[in-house]
């Protein structure tokens, strides 16, 4: 099969899993407590308004989680037709007792490849985690490497990832983002991953039409 129709698989299984989860938790929701609707109010959002806010906030983390996990399979799916050895790992913590592992998302000889959609964190403790897991894949023989393709847009946000970037780049490993990342997997797998997304998202709009 096509590296084109196996995206378009994956776009349809996450779409369907997404579309599921969104129901069943409406479907919840209409049997939930509404009392706190009178806070609400109180502020000036109508009931229909606080109903309307409280299943799109559900939505919403349903879609960040799906949307973030179908562009790290994608990219995966892009590495393996190339190298067909590449996948996920996990390696021991040489360093520290928690966590006992950290899992590379896609190690491709020594290439180990971090896939995020986007990390809006603003946690300053995220930055010592990070720490620790590049100097034990370094310490483990692999090159840490960073493809992140939407950076954030909050001040706090971007400068911790300023700070991984300069982490990355102080230890031997590299760090890709925005235009960067479609970029770097364009050039190491041979896929246009971001063409090949916008192709699938064309089609399901003329298919709503």
């Amino acid at each position: 099969m096509s590296i084109e129709n196996e995206l378009r698989e994956l776009a349809k299984s996450y779409s369907d899993k997404l579309n599921q989860q969104i129901d069943v938790r409406i479907e919840e929701m209409e049997k939930d407590d509404q009392s706190h609707f009178l806070i609400y109010r109180v502020l000036g959002v109508t009931t229909q308004e606080g109903r309307m806010i409280d299943i799109y906030q559900n939505k919403g983390r349903f879609l960040y989680k799906y949307a973030g996990s179908l562009l790290e399979e994608a990219t995966k799916l892009c590495f393996k037709h190339k190298f067909p050895n590449s996948g996920a790992v996990k390696i021991t913590n040489t360093i520290g007792q928690r966590p006992k592992t950290f899992e590379i998302d896609c190690l491709v000889d020594s290439d180990a490849i971090e896939i995020k959609w986007r990390d809006a964190t603003t946690d300053g403790d995220h930055i010592n985690k990070e720490h620790t897991r590049i100097k034990v894949i370094s310490a483990a023989g692999y090159k840490p490497i960073r493809v992140m393709f939407y950076y954030p847009n909050r001040i706090q946000a971007k400068r911790i990832q300023e700070t991984l970037e300069t982490l990355y780049k102080g230890i031997g490993g590299e760090y890709h983002w925005g235009d960067n990342a479609w970029e770097y997997v364009k050039q190491q797998s041979g896929f246009d991953l971001k063409a090949l997304l916008e192709t699938i998202a064309e089609e399901n709009v003329h298919e709503d039409e």
